[in-house]
């Protein structure tokens, strides 16, 4: 008897074992067959169990009609025109497009597979002080400081800022002194200068927006010529680049709207009358550079662009020299990652273009420290075949840009994190990796990192003496948990500071 019952037992047990292990293994299939459709396959592991739970499973419930609670409607749009340009392109389905069957399978398999906690990332050694740098700090305040751009001028000797809560424009001297200011709109993100103008992008909105607020606006250089818009009615821009396409003489443009779920690249034909044909080259929000490059040689000029906002990635398109263009996939991340930022340089001096590229947006929901948040290198074959050659951690990484900044021949690299780990690690908010030559690099930071919360950064050789400076631009944002730092970041106003390099 007793052994007939330990038999049934054993039975019942392998029965549910295999039960569950088929309903899981639905649950994967499924999440498979629908989530591709929107970006890669996201496992369970890249986020921690209430993280899916509590926002990312209600929000992929949304793109396949089923609403689990009322505030999330709330989420789509923010007013009634965001929401007519959010439903007329069908992104949330009125009806289900999943049985509740499958869609409990689907949460079931991410709830039962992902892990309670992230592994967490390493404490770093991170040396205070900068060899070779002065940090200079200007008398000009912005409270709070709101800082969406900031650009040296290496010609003229001249600083640009970009505030998206005073909405200016503003130019300063190489002595950090205010010399003139614009009120442009909100966030000045991006400018381009040709012989007679600075082309301006300007987001329209700091938030998240699918509004067509944004535009580039000329800013002549003469009093001449009037201030106008070049292009208007974008979604919320954050780039642009500019180059002839299709080889007939004229500048033609090509804009990031970021948005928030109707975002694209394109590029816009320059129709040689002031106006311009926008072409659509990747219909999926989330674009955030696109650089205008000759990627592979013949003598046409290609772009390669960076993606965030669910489908991430980096995609080349290639040009036929007639403005007709081919995409490429180059590389694919999770849509976790929260990609910031990219640009080509040859780190391993082959004579091919390399790619960096920094994962670090944490601002969708509340924040937790992801092992995967750093910046990357990744080596180019000579065919545009990227493979990954380095990873450094770093929590909330917002940009990295490398050159050799203690000339000593090879690649250094400055980088900026916009959710560093304040509760534990303060000082990631800016490091500086200084090569040693063969490949190992050390990491050092100025004496207070915090003085502001560095969303932008820029290098060149603002002062003319031969060797590359660094300015970094801040922007007051709410700290999880609450810290104090919000409050002195919005008392004391630094909108940048420049780290002077020292060596010349």
């Amino acid at each position: 008897m007793r052994l007939a019952i330990l038999l049934f037992i054993c039975i019942t047990i392998f029965s549910s074992c295999q039960e569950a292990n088929s309903t899981t293994e639905k649950g994967k299939n499924l999440a498979q067959q629908y989530c591709v459709g929107c970006h890669s396959f996201p496992e369970p592991d890249i986020l921690n169990k209430n993280s899916w739970e509590k926002y990312m499973l209600p929000r992929m419930g949304m793109f396949l009609g089923i609403i689990e609670h009322d505030s999330l409607k709330e989420t789509i749009a923010s007013s009634e025109a965001e929401l007519k340009n959010v439903n007329a392109l069908g992104l949330f389905p009125k009806q289900p497009t999943v049985s509740l069957e499958d869609w409990n399978a689907i949460k079931d398999f991410y709830l039962k597979h992902a892990p309670e906690q992230l592994r967490q990332p390493q404490i770093k050694k991170i040396n205070k002080g900068l060899k070779h740098f002065r940090v200079l700090t200007p008398t000009y305040r912005l409270s709070p400081p709101s800082g969406t751009m900031v650009k040296f001028d290496t010609v003229n000797k001249a600083v640009f800022l970009g505030d998206a809560n005073s909405q200016m424009l503003a130019v300063l001297s190489s002595e950090m002194n205010f010399l003139q200011g614009a009120k442009i709109g909100e966030g000045a993100v991006w400018m381009d200068e040709l012989p007679d103008e600075y082309l301006v992008t300007v987001m329209g909105s700091f938030s998240p927006t699918d509004y067509g607020s944004g535009y580039i606006l000329s800013l002549p250089k003469t009093s001449a010529q009037k201030t106008y818009k070049v292009i208007d009615s974008l979604r919320r821009p954050v780039h642009s680049s500019y180059a002839d396409f299709d080889e007939n003489g004229t500048l033609d443009i090509v804009t990031c709207e970021f948005a928030k779920w109707t975002g694209k690249l394109s590029w816009h034909k320059n129709n040689g009358d002031g106006s311009y044909q926008k072409i659509i080259l990747r219909n999926n929000p989330g674009a955030i550079k696109a650089y205008a490059k000759d990627l592979n040689n013949d003598g046409h000029t290609d772009i390669i662009a960076l993606f965030g906002q669910g489908d991430e990635g980096i995609f080349a398109y290639y040009n036929d020299g007639k403005g007709n263009f081919k995409e490429e996939t180059i590389l694919h991340f999770p849509p976790s990652y929260g990609s910031t930022y990219f640009n080509l340089f040859d780190f391993n001096n082959d004579g091919y273009e390399d790619i960096i590229y920094t994962a670090g947006d944490n601002g969708d929901f509340p924040p937790i420290l992801k092992h995967y948040h750093g910046i990357y290198i990744y080596l180019n074959d000579g065919e545009n075949n990227f493979k990954e050659e380095r990873f450094f951690q770093l929590n909330g990484a917002y940009g990295a840009i490398p050159d050799d900044y203690d000339n000593d021949g090879d690649i250094d690299i400055a980088a900026i994190s916009f959710f560093p780990d304040y509760q534990n690690q303060p000082d990631e908010s800016f490091v500086y990796y200084e090569n040693d030559g063969v490949g190992n690099f050390s990491i050092s930071t100025i004496d207070n990192p915090t003085m502001g919360r560095w969303i932008v950064m820029d290098a060149g050789d603002y002062d003319g003496d031969g060797d590359k400076d660094l300015i970094l631009g801040s922007l007051a944002f709410e700290v999880v948990p609450p810290n104090g730092l919000v409050e002195k970041w919005v008392k004391d106003g630094i909108p940048f500071i420049i780290l002077q390099n020292t060596l010349k």
